[in-house]
């Protein structure tokens, strides 16, 4: 059976078995850069003829894929930075070549190098990636962007970045200028440049002075909070007055608990906020999973000047805003782990057939007439969902002169959809 190798290259000597996998490999693969750092270890010129530079991903794959077909038992050896499976192409490499065909050797990360070197703990660090090269569509796939550093510092003591050649630590440093709310947490930046190198450097400062300084590449940014984690102040049970909405269209306290429980909703992945209106559902799960990405997907403009205003009062930096009709514009949406559908615009069906096609574990439906239960149950059985369904039915309690009554709210269907192989 073949083999593909990818062993991660930078910080220490490789071990025993990988010296071993190296010297039986057929061919090596490595980038311009990391053939240079392997120029640097006793290994290299006993099999410097093995190896192929390739500076690009997608043609390494290709590459990969040809040389399993033309030698069916071949040895491959893939080199990669530091840990391959943090943010690096171990991933890609089991999702194209499966986990049996796969074997990782991992070096330490730049990330632990990193916090090393500056004499700090990272257990209680977020660690982010904005290193998304010169591909435009692969920078949109990146959970979060440049700008949601200040929000997430809010939330975590230490932030840890992987940047690229235009997500720099100059490029950062000015973000975190430019908000308010990174200038009350009094951040400091270290700038590790070219870690693992003989000419390796580690800069320490405030946002002003990172801002007017340039840097080698690769490098790896950390910023440190000086004030206290906010994370605590992030809770569940946001009330109908403190979410801008308008003419009171918007999802109702008590549903919108329903409709969040019964979505259970994952740490990390993609939530699709259907029919968004204010954005409530959107901002409550947000707030609750800061790793989760939420498309607000609203064609009205009301709704979408709500949603984003929102976003901004409540710091939601994980929702991006989609205009326009569903399903029309999920075709282009990363597929979703979680579906939430507060409105169809007459739509329901096709939505829930393009849904069904992707490997969504859980669609929630809030419906408030019976023939778009109807729809929804219909359409959620033909698609292979297994369908549950719950009236919440709300009354609340008003005052009456001296006395106290309660008032009934319109009753809502909450219907379920969840994958008969998901395995949840």
């Amino acid at each position: 059976m073949s083999k593909l190798y990818v062993i991660g290259i930078g910080y220490k000597p490789l071990d025993k078995r990988a010296r071993e996998i190296i010297a039986g490999s057929q061919v090596i693969l490595a980038s311009k850069r990391l053939f240079e750092v392997f120029k640097g270890y006793k290994e290299y010129e006993a099999v410097k003829d093995k190896i192929q530079v390739i500076n690009n991903v997608d043609e390494t794959i290709k590459f990969i894929h040809s040389s399993l077909v033309a030698r069916p038992s071949s040895f491959i050896t893939l080199f990669a930075s530091g840990d391959p499976t943090f943010f690096g192409i171990g991933r890609r490499a089991i999702r194209e070549f499966g986990k049996d065909m796969v074997e990782i050797f991992p070096d330490l990360s730049s990330i632990q190098i990193a916090f090393s070197r500056i004499k700090e703990s990272w257990d209680d660090a977020f660690l982010m990636s904005l290193h998304g090269g010169p591909d435009p569509e692969k920078r949109r796939r990146l959970p979060y962007e440049i700008t949601d550093i200040p929000s997430l510092l809010q939330k975590y003591p230490k932030i840890a970045i992987l940047t690229d050649k235009e997500n720099n630590p100059s490029a950062i440093s000015k973000v975190l200028i430019l908000s308010p709310i990174a200038h009350s947490l009094l951040p400091v930046m270290y700038v590790c440049e070219k870690l693992g190198y003989p000419d390796e450097k580690i800069t320490e400062g405030a946002p002003e002075e990172i801002a007017g300084m340039t840097f080698e590449t690769p490098n790896v940014v950390i910023i440190k909070s000086a004030v206290s984690s906010q994370q605590s102040a992030v809770s569940f049970g946001l009330k109908e007055n403190e979410i801008i909405h308008s003419r009171g269209l918007i999802t109702k306290d008590e549903v919108r608990a329903v409709t969040i429980h019964r979505l259970r909703l994952p740490q990390r992945g993609v939530l699709w906020d259907i029919g968004a209106g204010s954005g409530s559902v959107s901002i409550e799960a947000a707030r609750l999973y800061p790793e989760l990405k939420v498309f607000a997907i609203e064609k009205n403009e009301e709704q979408i000047k709500n949603i984003k205003e929102n976003r901004i009062k409540f710091d939601a930096t994980n929702i991006e805003t989609i205009k326009g009709p569903a399903p029309d514009v999920l075709i282009n949406l990363p597929a979703p782990d979680r579906v939430f559908i507060g409105g169809s615009g007459g739509k329901l069906k096709d939505i829930i057939g393009l849904i069904a096609k992707m490997q969504t574990a859980i669609i929630v439906i809030n419906a408030a007439t019976v023939e778009t239960l109807n729809i929804a149950v219909a359409g959620l059985q033909r698609n292979g969902f297994l369908v549950d369904v719950s009236q919440v039915s709300v009354s609340r309690m008003k005052k009456i002169g001296e006395g106290s009554s309660f008032s009934a709210l319109n009753p809502v269907f909450v219907i379920t959809g969840e994958k008969l192989s998901s395995g949840i």
